[in-house]
């Protein structure tokens, strides 16, 4: 891989004359009173590439060779559109903005934000990154190279089903927000985004926020908060389609417009995709379909903008991973899953038989059906000019359902009475089920946001949301060798679930001495969660739960230079439990607890746009971020699943997420650039008892003790280098590592997934025929070394008879080798 990687530097650092390409910079005022203006959006050619820091200044990495637009815009202003010609050197560009502009859609995403003023750590991406990065995968995979990413599919290629990992938290503890309204599930916290495929395609710009963030709505942010905006105000009319196909028949396909700006006030933006792939694992199929479509309307202080968007999925059941002598070919270990009952003698055939790519399912029709439609209609509306509300009515439409084949089951399960055949009483039968969710997810949200014009050290917002979660679970026989007294979609169970959740919050940043800020942020959040009813395994469900959370937030930042900052921030997150905490228990066992976590960030930022650093052109950016996270009853996964694929878990006492992150990026004249990030971390619970079972399901408890928390790697890192050898052709190498990750609490070798590292490879070629405004041909090579590792996995322990402790893992092989390979057309 050496070798590999120097041959591949030495390739991007090959001297072109044609690149004559380089940095902008600058600073943005107010034109009137001369002060900084924070904040600011900066557009090239209509993409959001940047925007204005505390002190009012910005910078463009690299703008290439050719004339192109810039914009810069900033809420209660005029926009400002220059021209800029792409050269070798460094330009420096002082501007001025006079008030009174046309609200953009930056304006409503606002309070949702970090900036350099809130003192925590957070990475933005914008749509140009995004565009690079995207051949279909779904979005987690775009995110992978930002700071403290883990991420993973259960179909092995980044299509369909895929989770993300930050900080070792999944995304059950990752705020997920689409312009501001919470996308979370109300009841699992997942954030599903198999419900809507590629939505990165009309995604303006991304925010990660690590660590508990700034106040947001919805559930709680206990590793991160990922920031989805769509909003954004394209003023030229335009027509896009992209099309990728690749590696287990991988195809999408999608087609994108917009009007731009009509008369000076509407805009109307559509988008139209399809994503379907064969998936690396033996039947892991996905047939993906959705749109976007937003109509709106802006005037001098007004903003109004309706915005729906719906995703289908179909697809494949690959939840359940394949296991251990699957990837290992272990013989005696396959013949202890098959003398446990873990696999049939045929299904253990087929192990050895598809290895790494076993799928445990083979009936046709094993499929996941799932359409999701997203209803927004927003407001922003100037108030003076040192005044705006943004607000947004929203609902969320959700319907669909996963059948099985089931073999050998009981009909007192299915509430069916035993079949009486001649002399003989049948209990059992095969049969085919469906679990349906049928829910409504329907509030409103809103900010007040106060940004004075004459004097910005002090800026405030308050805002809150109330929300409401409907939610209807039951499940139907559609098929059965013997019907005994069912009819046709026998419901055999039913629980419905009704969740509130209303918060309020108030934010402010005050620049106390021109070095000196200040940072605060409380939010006081209330949830009513009823359930009734009983589950599939006819267990009484019935839940009354209600919390009430109070987190406060509070940080500081000192300028140690221009471009050098310090910041130190101090939060408070609570979340409750989620369904699977109360429905996966005994009935009536309502003791899972809410979890608490107290987050301390701090750390150094620098950015230089110098040409006098490191030569003419050059960009640095640099920052260190520790954190220590200390949580009291968190919940943390106990490697066993459910029978739907969710992670059971359980309360700890005492636990903590502490570390380093760092993330640096260097740009030469943008000839070629590394981007890397390195989080180094200590995940502990503290006094943690193991338990086992016996064979009479009676628990054996260890000796409590120090141990690492489930699915947190001590060491993650992710690298980019990235160059243009010759005129128009970009060439990436991405290098990710991830150390090894323990399946459950006990910090067993045995039950873990080895450290792993991939390589991918990415090329982008843009052309400009004189009848098309771009033609780009794009190719990403995936895991390039062709390793064979997994990224996600299960586990469970049970003592047996003799006393000795059986261990059964599943994994979820990853992809080796593999490609995917565009075509894309600008109009």
């Amino acid at each position: 891989m050496k070798t590999l990687l120097l041959s591949g530097a030495a390739l991007l650092a090959l001297p072109f004359s044609a690149w004559a390409q380089g940095p902008v910079s600058g600073t943005v005022t107010d034109a009137r009173t001369g002060t900084a203006l924070p904040g600011a959006t900066i557009l090239l050619d209509g993409a959001a590439s940047a925007a204005t820091d505390a002190a009012g200044n910005f910078s463009l990495s690299a703008v290439p060779a050719g004339i192109h637009e810039l914009r810069i815009s900033f809420l209660g202003y005029e926009p400002l559109v220059r021209r800029v010609q792409g050269q070798a050197t460094e330009q420096r560009l002082n501007t001025t903005l006079q008030p009174g502009g046309v609200l953009t859609g930056e304006a409503l995403v606002t309070a949702s934000r970090a900036n350099d003023r809130t003192a925590t750590a957070y990475s933005n991406v914008n749509r140009e990154e995004l565009a690079k990065r995207n051949f279909g995968q779904d979005l987690p995979y775009l995110l992978d190279q930002t700071p403290s990413v883990v991420v993973n599919s259960d179909a092995g290629a980044g299509v369909g089903y895929t989770d993300i990992r930050i900080r070792g938290t999944n995304n059950t503890g990752i705020n997920m927000t689409v312009n501001g309204v919470p996308l979370n599930d109300a009841e699992s916290h997942g954030s599903f985004l198999v419900n809507l495929p590629d939505l990165s395609s009309s995604i303006s710009s991304v925010q990660v926020q690590r660590g508990v963030g700034t106040s947001q709505n919805g559930g709680a942010a206990f590793g991160a908060s990922i920031n989805i905006s769509t909003l954004d105000v394209r003023r030229e009319a335009y027509g896009e389609t992209q099309n990728t196909y690749g590696s287990f028949n991988t195809w999408k396909n999608n087609v994108s417009f917009g009007t731009g700006l009509l008369n000076g006030h509407f805009t109307v933006d559509g988008r139209l995709s399809r994503i379907a792939t064969d998936g690396y694992m033996n039947r892991a199929s996905s047939d993906l379909k959705s749109y976007y479509f937003a109509a709106g309307y802006q005037a001098k202080n007004t903003l109004l903008k309706f915005i729906t968007f719906s995703g289908r999925e179909k697809t494949y059941q690959a939840w359940n991973g394949v296991p251990e002598p699957a990837l290992t070919g272990n013989r005696a270990l396959l013949q202890q899953y098959i003398d446990n009952g873990e696999l049939s003698e045929a299904d253990a055939a087929r192990v050895l038989q598809e290895g790494r790519r076993y799928s445990y399912y083979t009936y046709d029709n094993q499929t996941d059906n799932y359409q999701q439609n997203h209803y927004q209609l927003h407001l922003s509306q100037g108030l003076g000019s040192d005044w705006n509300l943004g607000a947004a009515l929203h609902l969320t439409r959700g319907f669909g359902y996963y059948e099985n084949y089931r073999a050998n089951r009981r009909f007192s399960a299915y509430n069916l009475q035993d079949v009486v055949i001649g002399g003989d009483t049948l209990t059992r039968t095969n049969l085919v089920d469906r679990k349906w969710l049928d829910n409504y997810f329907y509030g409103g949200t809103f900010a007040l946001n106060y940004q004075p014009q004459a004097n910005d050290r002090f800026q405030a917002t308050v805002g809150g949301a109330w929300n409401q979660f409907n939610n209807d679970h039951y499940g139907e026989v559609i098929w059965a060798q013997y019907a005994s007294n069912g009819n046709i979609r026998h419901r055999y169970y039913f629980n419905d679930a009704t969740k509130t959740d209303y918060n309020a919050y108030a934010r402010a940043t005050w620049q106390v001495l021109p070095k000196l800020g200040a940072y605060g942020d409380v939010q006081v959040r209330h949830i009513e969660y009823n359930i009734d009813g009983v589950e599939d395994d006819q267990n009484d469900v019935t839940t009354r739960a209600r919390y009430t959370f109070f987190n406060p937030k509070a940080g500081a930042t000192f300028s140690l230079a221009e471009g050098q900052q310090l910041y130190a921030s101090f939060a408070v997150g609570q979340r409750e439990p989620v369904r699977s905490d109360f429905t996966d228990r005994p009935a009536g066992d309502q003791s899972a607890k809410a979890e608490r976590l107290e987050d301390f960030e701090g750390g150094y930022r620098f950015t230089r746009p110098d040409a006098s650093l490191l030569g003419p052109g050059t960009v640095l950016r640099f920052e260190a971020n520790y954190f220590s996270m200390n949580y009291r009853n968190q919940l943390v996964a106990t490697g066993q699943l459910n029978d739907v694929g969710t992670a059971l878990r359980t309360n700890v006492a005492r636990s903590y997420r502490r570390g380093v992150e760092l993330t640096g990026f260097v740009s030469a004249d943008d000839k070629i650039s590394l981007s890397t990030t390195l989080t180094l971390s200590r995940n502990r619970i503290l006094n943690y008892q193991d338990v086992v079972y016996d064979e009479n399901y009676e628990p054996v408890v260890a000796a409590p003790r120090a141990s690492t928390i489930s699915y947190s790697p001590g060491v993650v890192s992710a690298h980019t280098l990235e160059g243009q050898p010759v005129k128009d052709l970009r060439v990436a190498l991405l290098l990710k590592t991830v150390s090894r990750q323990y399946l459950d609490n006990s910090q067993n070798a045995a039950r873990s997934i080895r450290p792993y590292e991939t390589v991918d490879l990415r090329l982008r070629y843009a052309l400009h025929p004189s009848f098309l405004k771009e033609i780009e041909l794009g190719l990403l090579v995936n895991n390039i070394l062709n390793r064979e590792y997994v990224a996600n996995g299960y586990t469970y322990s049970y003592v047996g008879a003799s006393g000795s402790q059986e261990t059964f893992n599943w994994f979820f092989p990853q992809a080796t080798r593999n490609f995917l390979a565009s075509v894309g057309v600008k109009f």
